[in-house]
């Protein structure tokens, strides 16, 4: 059984009204403004915590590895963490360049397992990137089930083995595709903000 965030934690003002920090979308250089405010509904609606869309970062070109025209994620995220953000709870930079890490030939995202920056990458989300027409509602699909999927390992949440839940590991598009943008009972029952719990 799949459930959002927000099936445990209601999105009513009650709930809201409980203190409990920002989430700050942080653009990495350019990216799109209407994924931004698209990102930032949908992450207020499945976490109980308000959203910000932050100023944007510079080129990272500090991150830039020349023999694979990729930006090492590992140094972005670096730089996230550095970011001096007052009563923030968790930082997910959204960049649009293609991304790796050591030991994979690209990724989609990366966080720090239970600490407080994630990353998502958008080039390998759209239908273009393979050459195929343009699809906006399946890109912002993706992008969606990448954030989520990212900010999960922030609080905590390993890779799930349920095949639907945001939390499953995605070893290509497929995989993103055929899961869920919220999470399985059981993962949801490791959150620590969620209000069954208490």
């Amino acid at each position: 059984m799949m459930a959002l965030f927000s099936s445990c934690i209601p999105g009513s003002s009650a709930t809201r009204n409980v203190e409990r920090g920002t989430i700050y979308l942080v653009p990495v250089e350019k990216v799109e403004q209407d994924l931004l405010r698209h990102l930032s509904r949908r992450i207020e609606r499945l976490f109980p915590f308000s959203v910000k869309i932050g100023k944007p970062l510079l080129h990272p070109d500090y991150a830039y590895n020349k023999g694979r025209d990729q930006y090492k994620s590992d140094l972005i995220l670096g730089r996230l963490q550095k970011l001096d953000l007052e009563e923030v709870e968790k930082i997910l930079g959204v960049v649009d360049l293609d991304l790796y890490t050591p030991g994979l030939n690209f990724v989609f995202g990366q966080a720090s397992m239970g600490g407080k920056v994630a990353l998502i990458a958008l080039p390998r989300l759209r239908q273009e990137f393979y050459g195929l027409p343009e699809d906006k509602n399946l890109y912002y699909s993706r992008a969606i089930k990448e954030a989520v999927h990212e900010l999960g390992h922030t609080f905590g949440l390993g890779h799930c083995r349920n095949t639907r839940c945001a939390m499953h590991f995605s070893n290509s598009l497929a995989d993103t595709d055929y899961k869920g943008k919220g999470v399985c009972e059981n993962c949801l029952d490791k959150l620590p903000f969620n209000e069954s719990k208490r």
